[in-house]
């Protein structure tokens, strides 16, 4: 792999150059990236519905338009996050002035999955070029089309020695991870995390982890049951639930369990037809292996709703298991596709155990009236992020940080969260010539006291 080393080299001395820190500069690079984006949609919609049947609707949705939030609001602050920010200094550095200074960590390392393969892209290039880095790009190998489209959009707007698309399958990931980047940001499992965490310490790289886990939805005894169904169906089956926050099991109250079935019945006929094997739009599961995997589950417990499956077109419909255990397989990993366990709970108290017996999820939902019962929640169970009364909207916000914690994953992103990302954080005092106490020197002879004053 000289070709890899080599073409780290050159990004390595083209940072070195200074042509990726001058706020300008990335503004522009910014503008670039975003009309490329604009100019080539026909080709990104075409290359998602080639690599997982997704329909416009859902690109926009979950593709391009956080997308173009993401990129407007990082370009309407860019300046104000370049700037060095002035903070407080202690009493015994009167005289001086301290700063805060962002800059860049030099030439990062994007590793992409392959169920969001533009957005789970692109978004962390937004945070890179926004924070004055080069960038070397790994696209899914499982998303091919769309790895193809990204490569001629940035081919063609930047050169190669300010960011590149490197395209390959699980060989080039190992190669490029074990090269000398200065920082490595990973989207995908938590089993492959562990392995970018290894070999990024070999080298003590910073790195960013954005995993997964079993996100859980909870619904109580007083929760709005229709918004509820409505909104749980649309986060967990979009995607056919290839999706690192899609609600992974379900605890709803058992006096309202029937009741929330029934609803989610409804809603998941609205969504996808009766049967949503034959809808056009319903996406389909990456491969044969995923296939094979999600299909075992439906082995697990009682299929109350769905459970079809057609293995040439590679679908699985939206499926609803009951009667499930912890013990089963289905239990056992993240689902990440359209199978949805359910379970009852009588007190709110029995589900935050399980939950906190269990390794830290990337996202909870909580469906509840109740102020109480979701402070509760919040307060007494560990995870990334989430949302109360809703799913999945909590990454669509620029405002809010991203990311897991844990098993789920290390660090966070989106909006002043990814320009934060990839800077490092740079601590300077400016001292002063005019003002030199003697109490700060060995031959003082009443430093200590002074300093003990000083010091309390």
């Amino acid at each position: 792999m000289d070709h890899l080393r080599e073409l780290l080299a050159k990004q390595k001395a083209f940072f070195h150059e200074g042509k990726t820190r001058e706020t300008p500069v990335r503004y522009e690079r910014l503008r670039l990236l975003r009309d490329a984006i604009r100019r080539y949609e026909p080709d990104i919609i075409t290359a998602l519905r080639k690599d997982l049947n997704k329909s416009e609707y859902e690109t926009y949705l979950t593709e391009l338009g956080v997308i173009y939030e993401e990129i407007k609001y990082v370009m309407k602050h860019l300046k104000t996050w370049t700037k060095p920010k002035r903070v407080k200094t202690p009493l015994m550095l009167f005289g001086s002035r301290s700063y805060i200074c962002p800059e860049p960590y030099g030439v990062s390392l994007i590793i992409s999955p392959w169920n969001y393969p533009f957005q789970l892209t692109v978004s962390p290039l937004i945070g890179a070029i926004a924070a004055g880095n080069c960038v070397v790009l790994k696209p899914s190998e499982l998303a091919p089309h769309t790895a193809k489209v990204i490569n001629q959009m940035l081919t063609g707007i930047f050169e190669s020695e300010f960011v590149a698309v490197v395209e390959g399958g699980v060989e080039t990931s190992s190669a490029l991870l074990d090269l000398p980047f200065d920082h490595i940001f990973f989207t995908g499992s938590t089993r492959v995390g562990k392995i970018v965490m290894e070999k990024a310490a070999r080298s003590l790289t910073p790195f960013t982890l954005e995993l997964g886990g079993k996100s859980p939805v909870i619904v109580t005894e007083d929760a709005h049951i229709d918004l509820a169904a409505r909104r749980l169906v649309w986060g967990k089956f979009i995607n056919a639930g290839q999706t690192c926050v899609a609600p992974d099991f379900l605890y709803v109250h058992e006096k309202v369990k029937e009741a929330l079935i029934i609803r989610m019945k409804t809603e998941i006929s609205r969504a996808f037809g009766e049967n949503p094997l034959v809808n056009p739009n319903y996406t389909r599961i990456v491969n044969e292996q995923h296939f094979a995997r999600l299909s075992g589950f439906l082995n697990d417990g009682k299929v109350i709703y769905g459970g079809q499956k057609d293995e040439e077109k590679l679908l699985i419909a939206p499926t609803l298991l009951d009667e499930v255990t912890w013990e089963m397989p289905v239990m056992q990993e993240e689902i990440f596709g359209p199978i949805l366990p359910v379970f009852s709970y009588q007190e709110i108290d029995e589900v935050i155990q399980v939950i906190r017996e269990k390794p830290k999820p990337l996202a909870l939902y909580l469906f509840t009236e109740n102020r109480e019962t979701g402070k509760k929640v919040i307060e007494s169970v560990s995870f990334g992020g989430g949302a109360i009364n809703d799913t999945l909207v909590h990454l669509a916000t620029p405002y809010l940080p991203f990311g897991g914690v844990g098993p789920s994953g290390i660090g966070s992103y989106h909006g002043k969260f990814s320009f934060d990302c990839f800077s490092h954080q740079k601590g300077i005092v400016k001292q002063s010539t005019k003002i030199d106490f003697p109490f700060r020197y060995h031959f003082s002879q009443s430093g200590l006291k002074l300093l003990k004053k000083m010091m309390k």
